[in-house]
């Protein structure tokens, strides 16, 4: 019995993070992907880690005041008005991540 409430436990965490990070890539396709989809504007193209290397370089805290003030041709929150700063931290990860 012990066996199946963990395989249960295991089961039910793996499905919240799918769904968490799920939640990271729709907020990612409404609110980001315009311009980091394609590096317009000069944006950091979103798995191009050369576009994002120099970025994380300067750290969390500048990215996040850049997202927040706005930064170049980015306007504040990227027009993503609702986003946490939490949410934001996950978006700047997951653009900064190579993608397969």
């Amino acid at each position: 019995m012990h066996k199946w409430f963990v395989a249960l436990l295991l089961i039910a965490a793996s499905v919240t993070a799918t769904a968490a990070e799920q939640a990271i890539v729709d907020r990612y396709k409404a609110s980001c992907y315009a311009c980091h989809g394609f590096g317009a504007n000069g944006a950091p193209k979103t798995g191009v880690e050369a576009d994002w290397a120099p970025r994380l370089e300067k750290g969390m805290d500048t990215l996040m005041k850049h997202t927040n003030e706005g930064f170049n041709a980015m306007p504040p929150k990227g027009l993503c008005f609702n986003c946490s700063d939490d949410e934001f931290k996950a978006l700047i990860e997951y653009m900064a991540t190579p993608q397969s």
